[in-house]
């Protein structure tokens, strides 16, 4: 029984770890496409694709922070980060939909900054 509980524990945490780098990249990605958004005409198709994409790793994020604390016993301290996060990229999107670029820019550099933070804690 506790070979199992184990298992678990280490697959919900692999699987927390997979979802930490998948939103940092796609954080990154952002940014990326941010710069495009400014230099080509297809940059607001990336940059709108990838803020759906970025929200649904952050989803991801916090899925995976439950499954992680729930049968596993981890730490509830992953899941409340995944839900400040989920919160930040909320914020995000609308200051997005909004056009207020001052508050945006700096927002999505605070996020891509605690993202490696949370990766390198993992």
């Amino acid at each position: 029984m506790a070979t199992q509980v184990t298992a678990t524990a280490q697959r919900g945490s692999t699987f927390l770890q997979i979802a930490i780098a998948l939103q940092t990249l796609t954080i990154f990605l952002q940014a990326v496409s941010a710069g495009l958004l400014l230099t080509s005409s297809y940059g607001e198709v990336l940059h709108s694709v990838g803020a759906r994409v970025m929200y649904g790793a952050s989803m991801l994020y916090l899925l995976a922070a439950v499954l992680a604390w729930k049968p596993g016993g981890d730490s509830s301290r992953p899941v409340w980060h995944a839900t400040g996060f989920l919160v930040l990229a909320s914020v995000q999107v609308v200051l997005g939909i909004a056009h207020v670029p001052s508050l945006h820019l700096p927002l999505g550099v605070l996020m891509f900054g605690l993202s490696v933070l949370g990766l390198a804690r993992r």
